[in-house]
């Protein structure tokens, strides 16, 4: 999950969304759209990443063990220089990285991914909203020193609490929610899926993903429509209704709040 280098892409068909890259000072931040990946290297220099989208597949990070993964939605991640990383995933995510480019070490020597960080995730919205549409107000700087800084902020594990949104719990919930979007989905269904009270379920998703349910659930609609918009020639209309948006006007409204962008710019 942690993917820190160049993903393989598959060469066809080419992402209408490519890999979007700025440098400022010292430091190298892109954006990676969610695509298949496979990928195996050494970390020359140490990086951070952000995976914004949930995500599924084999890793083995500063390990000969290759395992499954199964990680949770807008989790930090950090590896150290000279970690021994593979990751490869059927399906990926969307990603954020951000690297030094002067040979300066960032803090930490040792690997970690999935870590819900609220000022994380906060930055790494920003950040994200500003590579797919750039302004004068950029402060690229003063973002990618903000968000290295919570990598060195490590907190100890804690056991899951019963009740939990776990990583196999959203999932289940993935599944879920893709194979509804196009419906009335709700917070109340997605609590009845796991047994949950709502008010318990909003609670338990919050602290385990770092947003409601209803925001992660609009992020699911965007995240099916931007990959439609990539991967297939239907019009903005009728992705609109497969996504579950009452109509263009109000996924554009949409796109426009959560990325500051256009479904027309992001296609051009």
């Amino acid at each position: 999950m942690v993917g820190m280098s160049q993903r393989n892409r598959p060469a066809s068909p080419p992402p209408s969304e490519p890999t979007r890259r700025v440098e400022a000072g010292p430091w190298a931040i892109e954006l990676l759209p969610g695509a298949a990946y496979a990928t195996r290297y050494v970390a020359t220099q140490s990086a951070i990443g952000f995976a914004f989208d949930s995500q599924r597949g084999l890793h083995a990070i500063g390990s000969d063990r290759v395992l499954p993964f199964d990680a949770m939605p807008n989790g930090l991640a950090f590896v150290p220089a000279g970690c021994d990383v593979l990751s490869e995933s059927p399906k990926g995510g969307e990603y954020l990285r951000v690297m030094r480019t002067d040979g300066l070490p960032l803090v930490g020597d040792r690997a970690f991914n999935n870590r819900i960080d609220q000022q994380a995730m906060t930055l790494a919205l920003r950040m994200r909203a500003a590579l797919l549409q750039a302004s004068v107000e950029d402060d690229w700087e003063a973002w990618a020193l903000a968000l290295a800084e919570r990598t060195s902020d490590h907190q100890a594990g804690s056991t899951p609490a019963l009740g939990a949104i776990t990583a196999s719990r959203m999932r289940l919930l993935d599944e879920f929610i893709d194979a509804g979007l196009d419906g009335p989905l709700g917070v109340q269904a997605m609590a009845d899926l796991l047994g949950l009270s709502e008010g318990y379920f909003i609670r338990a998703f919050k602290h385990a993903a770092g947003k409601s349910p209803h925001s992660y659930l609009i992020d699911r609609r965007l995240a099916k429509a931007r990959a439609l918009m990539r991967d297939s020639t239907a019009t903005l209309a009728e992705i609109a209704h497969t996504c579950g948006f009452n109509s263009q006007a109000h996924m554009t409204t949409t796109f426009r709040q959560r990325l500051g962008v256009s479904p027309v710019q992001l296609r051009r």
